[in-house]
């Protein structure tokens, strides 16, 4: 454990600091948008199950509004022509969650309970679980969630923090994430933070 969390102070002093702290803050802003724009990141993020976060932050970009507007056979046809792996279940997740974009909008817009979103969400919306439905929070400004992807467990079993599961039960989720939390706060940050940390650890990058 000591020498991951040394890994992390030094990150913390260095250059990186600030490109994390910058998409930190930019994420914040996503929540106070309108619904459209926050219906584009969950889109997003049903799209990267399984797929290269390249790739598919380039094929998001790509697509913008048309997540609003296009049927499921264009939206199949886009993804189809972009390259992307998974073309016609995402369409149709996507799709159908558009039936859920105004019940969304009420649950932040109340300020619902997070853990009580999370579950809104792995329970309503069709792609994502417990992992994709803490990323999707996590790139809208909340906080306390990070994204138990393999990257976060190949580096936590690399400091033999953790043995690597061979499945992903929703208690082991949780069990790993209450991991980050202690370690979160051993350094002195919030789960969204301590999880990009990790993620340019393990990649060299600061992605979404």
């Amino acid at each position: 454990m000591k020498e991951l969390l040394d890994s992390l102070e030094n990150l913390k002093n260095s250059d990186i600091k600030n490109l994390v702290n910058t998409r930190i803050n930019e994420f914040a802003e996503i929540k106070n948008e309108a619904i459209s724009n926050i219906f584009k990141e969950l889109c997003f993020c049903i799209m990267t199950a399984n797929c290269s976060a390249d790739k598919c932050i380039e094929i998001h970009e790509r697509i913008g509004d048309d997540f609003l507007k296009l049927t499921e056979f264009q939206l199949t046809n886009k993804f189809k022509d972009l390259g992307y792996r998974f073309p016609n279940v995402r369409s149709k997740y996507i799709i159908e969650a558009r039936n859920y974009m105004k019940d969304l909008e009420s649950l932040i817009k109340s300020n619902e309970e997070e853990n009580n979103l999370r579950n809104w969400i792995a329970k309503n919306i069709k792609g994502l679980g417990y992992k994709e439905a803490s990323h999707f929070l996590r790139n809208i400004g909340y906080e306390n969630y990070a994204i138990v992807d393999f990257h976060i467990i190949d580096i936590l079993a690399r400091y033999n923090i953790i043995n690597k599961p061979k499945t992903m039960t929703k208690k082991k989720y949780l069990e790993i994430e209450e991991l980050l939390k202690k370690i979160a706060k051993k350094i002195g940050i919030n789960l969204a933070k301590l999880d990009l940390y990790l993620w340019y650890l393990e990649t060299g990058k600061i992605l979404k």
